[in-house]
């Protein structure tokens, strides 16, 4: 089965590191990547090839093209992404490190 990469929050780590890193991987691809900043988020799909960009997480979330999440953002709000997307039905994905501020967040997340 072929892993649909949606990536909320696709900045510098995104950028060199996870971002070609996901499109390498065999079975892998990403399709939808999400920026608060729309053009940033514009821009980074048009340079790796991907094909929908958004500001909106949540329109990410429910794009049923996307089977899994790589959460790339600012670890405050790792929690929130992370509960959005199993209420959507993502029930795959990926935490960019540290996983949460704590470990009660980080047991709400498992």
């Amino acid at each position: 089965m072929k892993i649909r990469w949606g990536i909320i929050g696709c900045g510098d780590v995104c950028e060199v590191k996870s971002g070609p890193a996901l499109q390498k991987c065999a079975d892998s691809e990403v399709v939808h990547v999400m920026r608060r900043d729309a053009n940033k988020a514009a821009d980074f799909a048009r340079r790796h090839g991907v094909p929908k960009s958004t500001s909106d997480a949540a329109a990410l979330i429910a794009d049923p093209n996307v089977n899994a999440v790589y959460i790339a953002t600012p670890v405050g709000s790792h929690l929130e992404h992370a509960l959005r997307g199993r209420r959507g039905g993502k029930n795959r994905g990926l935490v960019e490190k540290p996983m949460a501020r704590s470990y009660a967040e980080c047991a709400r997340m498992v």
